[in-house]
């Protein structure tokens, strides 16, 4: 267990005013809990909002609102709060989620509910970055890979578990309570962050980078749409399509131009310099999209190939997620103890693509057992994998970095995450292509799909054996 009495942050100066550790550290994770939930726990819901609020035609983007919103505002908090301090920013940044909340909760008509979701999505951008700087402040490296290992099972528990949460709050009291539930944890998250984090400022004084804000925004907004609509909602050649990739080719030449003449830079461009983060900023987006993709896919799984309810097939997940929490703990504390990342990577690595292999194999009457196993070997792999990049991201970034290169890594993970589960989607649409409509084609389909998460974890390999062994010596 991470001792109650390290106040310190990674630099070594004690913490301005004194933290409360541990009531810091759950004011965070309720926070960071709650932004990964709402990414999820509103699918299942998804029929019976339709049914009251009607808008079928845009019920999608009840969740495309929120992960735009969350995905291209997450790289502006770290630099706000560089300079106007983690706490304000942070609390602020809950209240906004929790007026959005409210809003969705309120909401009469579908265009209400999906601008009270874009609301929510503002205020959750910062709700994984701003705690994943913080808690790497408030502990000293050495035990930053176990503290990051307990926000991966937060990941995994709210991912897989916002189904399940969602099923189980509808049925029993409806729809707009899985909006209103926020309300009392926003608020507790919200005081235990204001009374007990303590951090001492960054030293940002200069001016926020709002013009870099406004064209990286463009640019993901533009890449996500066309990831969401191509293929699907209009055909790869239509005008529509090749605007948003000319619009988001622009708007990335006119960041990066921008980027290099900004007196203080939303991302600056040396922080592509470094050697390992070269490697860990492209390899933590594939990881995104890999988690993307087997997490809304294999619930998706269950219950066509199972016949599984909703609720039934998140608690059939529980092999992944156990195992994603246990491994992701354990590692971060041996992790911690002997300052050697690079031997796990490459484990975590490995078993991801083993496990693909398997799920990509699965066949119509697989037992349920095998499957299980399946799932719990992904589990381990991710579990080695997605928060130790974000420790060896910090654990290279500069202490005047730090703030800016948590947030890239958490946002591009983020933005692959978006980009896997349209991907996947893409795929699953092709493969049904041909095939009667139903569960049967939809059980034929996934196992195609997910073996094409085998190639994409071979290149994870890859980056992982040309990680720069220095990475070992920085903590």
């Amino acid at each position: 267990m991470v001792s109650a009495d390290l106040t310190q942050t990674a630099s070594g100066v004690p913490s301005k005013g004194g933290s409360n550790v541990p009531l810091a550290t759950a004011g965070l994770l309720i926070g960071m809990l709650l932004s990964v939930l709402d990414q999820t726990v509103v699918a299942i819901a998804l029929p019976d909002i339709a049914a009251d609020l009607g808008g079928m035609d845009a019920i999608s983007w009840i969740i495309t609102a929120y992960v735009l919103a969350s995905t291209a505002t997450g790289a502006l908090y770290g630099r706000i709060s560089d300079r106007f301090g983690r706490r304000a920013v942070f609390v602020t940044a809950v209240a906004v989620f929790v007026a959005g909340s409210a809003l969705c909760g309120l909401a009469q008509t579908m265009p209400q509910l999906i601008a009270a979701r874009t609301v929510q999505g503002i205020g959750a951008g910062a709700l994984f970055v701003l705690p994943t700087i913080a808690l790497s402040e408030l502990y000293p490296r050495h035990l930053r890979s176990r503290v990051q290992g307990f926000t991966g099972g937060v990941f995994a528990l709210a991912s897989v578990g916002g189904p399940l949460a969602g099923g189980g709050i509808t049925d029993a009291w409806g729809w707009r309570w899985i909006f209103y539930i926020n309300l009392p944890l926003g608020l507790l998250s919200m005081a235990l962050a204001a009374f007990a984090l303590r951090l001492p400022k960054s030293g940002g004084n200069g001016k926020v980078d709002l013009a870099g804000a406004a064209l990286i925004t463009g640019a993901i907004v533009a890449l996500l749409l066309v990831a969401e609509w191509g293929g699907r909602t209009y055909a790869w050649s239509s005008g529509v399509i090749l605007a948003l990739i000319g619009a988001l080719a622009v708007l990335a030449a006119l960041f990066v131009w921008w980027e290099r003449r900004a007196a203080s830079p939303l991302l600056p461009l040396r922080l592509f310099a470094d050697p390992t983060l070269r490697v860990v900023l492209p390899a933590t987006a594939l990881l995104g999209a890999l988690l993307g993709g087997s997490i809304v896919y294999l619930p998706t799984y269950l219950q066509a190939a199972y016949g599984m309810g909703a609720t039934e097939a998140g608690l059939a997940l529980n092999p992944y997620v156990l195992t994603f929490m246990a491994v992701s703990s354990i590692a971060g504390a041996r992790i911690g103890a002997g300052g050697r990342f690079k031997p796990y990577l490459i484990a975590g690595a490995v078993i991801a693509v083993l496990g693909f292999t398997l799920l990509s194999r699965l066949e119509p009457g697989t037992a349920y057992a095998l499957l299980a196993v399946e799932i719990g070997v992904l589990g381990a792999g991710f579990g080695l994998l997605m928060q130790n990049l974000v420790v060896v991201a910090q654990n290279a970034a500069s202490p005047a970095d730090l703030a800016a290169t948590t947030a890239a890594t958490v946002s591009i993970r983020g933005l692959g995450l978006s980009l896997g589960v349209a991907v996947f989607g893409n795929l699953l649409t092709r493969g049904l292509q041909g095939r009667a409509p139903g569960p049967a084609a939809t059980a034929a389909a996934i196992p195609d799909v997910l073996f094409w998460g085998v190639p994409a974890a071979v290149v994870l390999v890859a980056l992982m054996v040309v990680l720069p062994r220095t990475v070992n010596s920085r903590l």
